[in-house]
């Protein structure tokens, strides 16, 4: 049996569009330059203001929802810098709001690594549709990723429809006082070596819950208190905000479309990009859903695994992945406990395949390899192209592999459901490879995923194109795992 016969692409092409821009922050690290910009503004006159404004708005309230509240919000955060003694009316507050802001094109170089789940809302739709969300790593000016939505509905047939991005992009709001437990902190803490008299002084004076405020508060007091007797201190107290600042939530206008919505880097591990995000359905014990995101965050030096949760893709909060065997890419969540633990693929050498397993979501401590390169399409390095998909004959594991001059092919395992460590059968040749449309782009000869779904017998395989753009293939599950156990093991 030929199994390409059972894959269909289905000639869908998601490609990075720059005029999708996303007001940012403009810095110019220099306060006294901040000071001479605010004061031309300031010594300009009224109708010099408003003609300048009115071209402002001319130029970018079209390409933004509510760009006049950025800049609004940009202005209050100078407020250092102006004149206490001057009053400001609201339309040069704009102005000098908008001198300091900038567009950033969050895909103007790539659009790729795409991952879908279900959507939380599958009302409205004719029998046998269902609504898919699918996310992707947005890549843009400086080579920075961001996670970036679409959404769309696959049919009784297994016909694909994804909706048209909206004209604008939004960042969410970051929530001010999203809480920290102290358990958890503590934890953290002593993973990182950090614990000592002073971490114990800190929070000893904070709740079993506390904000970021409450700890910032609580650190600056006790270094006020200890910096003429221990210089260390201070750098310790820095480094414990920073861990809190990489755990943070954040939301979004209800009334924002999906494809609005942007994840873009803010906390200190993600300074350069938010990379590959897995995300999977989980069903917990109690049959709650939550969807889990799990991705690679690069401060420019050092890649850690972070986690994304939400349960309706308009609130999300983000937390550091912790324990000693959380490294390295490509960390892949199965859908639901197995035996009362979580079980997670991983991919700590670079080369490998492993499975981890935890009590608890956010600390992993134990890893175990599960898969080696076999095949000559795979022999340079082998890992995970998203979370595992239950079925009744198995996990479904879809891998890739990289093999002669850097060519990516996408592959397939099944593992035992009950007993995962243990391989059923394992696809001896890809499944996909890049075809004479699809190799040429940003990194030639991949093709590359971060999470399919099934439907009606189908698995539904969204991928990148050579780092570039992204597509849909639709594949014949029966065949496909017919193939995985007649392949056996290599």
């Amino acid at each position: 049996m030929d199994l390409q016969q059972h894959v269909r692409r289905t000639g869908i092409v998601l490609r990075p569009d720059p005029r999708r821009v996303l007001l940012r922050k403009l810095d110019l690290g220099s306060r006294e330059r901040t000071v001479k910009i605010i004061s031309r503004v300031l010594a300009e006159s009224e109708e010099a203001v408003e003609r300048t404004w009115q071209e402002v708005c001319r130029d970018f309230n079209q390409r933004h929802r509510n760009a006049a509240d950025f800049f609004q919000h940009r202005f209050e955060q100078l407020r250092e810098y102006l004149p206490s003694d001057r009053r400001i009316d609201r339309t040069r507050q704009l102005l000098i709001g908008a001198y300091f802001s900038l567009e950033y094109t969050v895909e103007s170089a790539a659009l790729f690594n795409p991952s879908m789940v279900w959507h939380p809302d599958q009302s409205g739709l004719p029998a046998g549709h269902r609504r898919f969300v699918l996310s992707l790593r947005a890549t843009g000016e400086g080579h920075i990723s961001s996670v970036a939505f679409r959404s769309g509905t696959v049919d009784e047939k297994c016909w694909i429809t994804v909706n048209e991005p909206s004209g604008y992009v939004t960042s969410p709001k970051v929530a001010p006082d999203a809480f920290y437990e102290k358990r958890l902190f503590r934890s953290k803490l002593f993973e990182l070596g950090l614990w000592n008299s002073f971490c114990s002084e800190v929070l000893d004076e904070l709740g079993d819950r506390f904000t970021l405020s409450q700890l910032a508060s609580v650190v600056n007091t006790s270094d006020e208190q200890h910096r003429q007797q221990n210089q260390d201190f201070h750098r310790l107290g820095h480094e414990i905000l920073e861990l809190a600042r990489s755990n943070y939530a954040v939301q979004y206008q209800p009334t924002s479309d999906l494809s609005e919505r942007l994840l873009f880097p803010y906390g200190p591990t993600e300074t350069n990009g938010i990379e590959d995000a897995r995300f999977v359905r989980f069903v917990d014990d109690d049959q709650q859903v939550t969807y889990y995101g799990t991705f690679s965050a690069y401060d420019g030096q050092v890649v850690l695994p972070q986690l994304i949760e939400t349960a309706d893709f308009l609130h999300f909060r983000i937390s550091t992945l912790n324990g000693s065997e959380v490294g390295n890419k490509g960390f892949a969540l199965f859908p639901r406990k197995i035996r009362d633990r979580y079980y997670m693929l991983s991919r700590q050498d670079g080369e490998n395949l492993y499975i981890m397993s935890s009590d608890l979501l956010h600390f992993w401590h134990r890893k175990q390899l599960l898969a080696r390169p076999a095949y000559e399409w795979e022999f340079v390095q082998l890992g995970n192209c998203g979370s595992p998909i239950e079925t009744d004959r198995g996990w479904l594991v879809l891998t890739h592999g990289v093999g002669p001059v850097r060519t990516y092919g996408i592959g397939a395992f099944l593992l035992d459901l009950e007993k995962p460590t243990r391989i059923i059968g394992r696809l001896k040749q890809p499944l996909l490879l890049a075809n004479e449309t699809e190799r040429n782009g940003y990194v030639p000869n991949v093709v590359y995923s971060c999470g399919s779904v099934v439907h009606n017998g189908h698995l539904i395989l969204p991928y990148a194109m050579s780092d570039e753009s992204s597509s849909i293939a639709v594949v014949t599950l029966d065949p496909l795992l017919d193939a995985i156990e007649r392949d056996g093991l290599p």
